[in-house]
């Protein structure tokens, strides 16, 4: 009996994770469309794309297309995404702390609203 609890247990909480995360990816994808959108970025739908949202992500901020290879070393992502962030608020004509504060868990999903949503 308790096998079976653990079971529906461990079953309910990954479907409550999976359901989180596609509402997660929803968002980030939309907001990343809007910006596309309101930078006059060409091809915002790349934003629904895994990996081709990381290119769309680098000419959202302003960096080359090339700027994807190093979204995708280890440890050099992190000092990256830091630049191509305070890149976007700069597009965005937002303060650069805004993109900064994006690698703050939880600000991360309000920073990018603001930046998509914000006039």
């Amino acid at each position: 009996m308790e096998d079976q609890i653990g079971f529906a247990l461990g079953t309910a909480g990954t479907l409550i994770s999976i359901i989180i995360g596609i509402g997660l990816y929803v968002y980030i994808a939309i907001c990343l469309q809007t910006i596309a959108r309101k930078t006059d970025t060409p091809n915002g739908w790349l934003a629904w794309i895994p990996v081709a949202n990381l290119y769309l992500l680098c000419k959202l901020g302003g960096k080359p297309g090339w700027w994807l290879i190093l979204l995708l070393i280890p440890i050099v992502n992190i000092i990256i995404l830091f630049i191509v962030w305070i890149g976007i608020a700069n597009q965005r004509n937002k303060p650069a702390w805004l993109g900064a504060v994006w690698f703050i868990p939880v600000l991360n999903l309000i920073t990018t609203g603001i930046l998509a949503f914000s006039e």
